[in-house]
């Protein structure tokens, strides 16, 4: 699984759209540190990562981010290029949506997508 945690977990989570691959998790925590704070046990990381909520279907599913990229069966590691291009395709069109928004309307979206997540 890649891993998306601690204050850079923060700051790339500041945008218009936010999207995950398939098998990523997303925390400011890892799972063994909020085991230990929660349970004052690090083994106990499974059962903490299960009430963190931090894969990308998890947070899909909670208005957190926007979509999935899709990984290769085989691992992004046998087919590192399928994924730059779905990843390639995914921010085009993004961008391509985003610009004809003026700054009001993009402020305005962020806005209520940021009030939306408690």
């Amino acid at each position: 699984m890649e891993k998306g945690q601690a204050g850079g977990a923060l700051a790339i989570g500041v945008g218009d759209r936010i999207v995950m691959l398939e098998n990523a998790i997303y925390s400011i925590l890892s799972p063994e540190g909020f085991a230990s704070i929660l349970y004052k046990d690090s083994t106990q990381a499974k059962k903490a990562a299960e009430k963190m909520k931090i894969t990308a279907q998890e947070l899909q599913k909670l208005e957190i981010i926007d979509d999935i990229i899709k990984e290769p069966k085989e691992g992004i590691q046998n087919d590192f290029e399928k994924v730059i291009i779905s990843l390639k395709r995914y921010l085009l069109k993004n961008i391509n949506e985003l610009q004809k928004l003026s700054v009001e309307e993009l402020l305005v979206e962020r806005y209520e997508k940021y009030r939306k997540i408690y």
